[in-house]
């Protein structure tokens, strides 16, 4: 996982925001990683936070290597410093928090994303991380579609009008073929839903239309239906030539990946562990934490 895949905020990832402390171990600082999450309050994110050390414990692991109180030192405008309260946090400890933040912050899903995908490669196969990556995809998209619903229904798309406005935009960057004519190409069953036979590849240049054309409907003003309509063709268009430019397989002759419902099963025979094991149980404690090997003594020469 790249750190192009992570949130990121003035130019720093998550990361990028690592530490170490006296024991050599990394940590996060919560007030780093607040703005990171797309909390603005920290009343509220602080709540998340509780909820994760709730997490931690029922997991059967020791809250207090993973969530250390702290305080930060914040400078006013006139020069005073203040201190207020701070948690530095392992790397697990901020994969609680994203599993426990608000999951309507487009930030808390990204993050959920990229935790989800790390702590399962540590135990799981790069196939069932593959997997893993596709069903968050999938998640994702869902909701970028409602997402688009809603935008045109702003600008101004009917209910009669929404399966030609949706299929307006897979005929763009389809190269003309429509959602039916996909799944016929792809040999797809016309009962399932086009998205749940997408790979990973296909879903997130899908998930780029979308939200790109959510943006474009809100910042032209759109307020008509044939230029709703017609404004998403233009964006699935454009998405096209991005992908032949880079040499990329056109989406229509991307071959259809395995039903999502069985990846969704598969997955759920494969629980990821919360206890943790060696170094990561000892979280901020590092290497200080972990207990000494015993050498037993020598025998005595007979």
């Amino acid at each position: 996982m790249s750190d192009e895949q992570v949130p990121a905020i003035g130019g720093k990832s998550f990361e990028d925001m690592k530490q170490a402390n006296e024991h050599g171990a990394e940590y996060w600082s919560a007030r780093d990683i607040q703005p990171l999450l797309g909390y603005d309050q920290w009343r509220r994110f602080e709540n998340a936070v509780k909820k994760a050390q709730t997490s931690c414990e029922q997991s059967g692991n020791d809250c207090d290597h993973h969530f250390a109180s702290a305080g930060k030192p914040i400078t006013g405008g006139k020069g005073a410093v203040q201190v207020v309260t701070d948690y530095h946090l392992s790397r697990f400890a901020c994969y609680l928090i994203a599993q426990n933040g608000d999951p309507r912050k487009p930030e808390i899903a990204q993050a959920q994303r990229y935790f989800a995908i790390q702590a399962r490669r540590q135990e799981l196969s790069d196939a069932h991380a593959a997997d893993v990556e596709r069903l968050e995809l999938r998640r994702q998209a869902a909701e970028q579609f409602k997402n688009l619903s809603g935008a045109a229904r702003r600008a101004g798309v009917s209910n009669p009008m929404f399966g030609i406005f949706h299929d307006a935009g897979y005929k763009g960057m389809y190269g003309g073929l429509g959602n039916e004519a996909i799944k016929k190409r792809k040999g797809v069953p016309a009962k399932d839903q086009l998205m749940d036979r997408m790979d990973a590849t296909e879903l997130a240049a899908n998930q780029f239309r979308m939200t790109q054309t959510r943006e474009k409907l809100a910042r032209d003003g759109v307020k008509t239906e044939q230029r709703a309509i017609q404004t998403h063709e233009n964006v699935g268009k454009e998405v096209r030539a991005a992908i032949q430019r880079i040499g990329g397989t056109p989406p229509e002759n991307i071959p259809p990946a395995e039903p999502i419902k069985a990846v969704e099963k598969r997955l759920k025979r494969a629980k990821p562990k919360l206890v943790l094991d060696g170094p990561d149980a000892q979280g901020l404690l590092g290497a200080a934490g972990e207990p000494e090997a015993h050498t037993p003594e020598a025998l005595p020469e007979v």
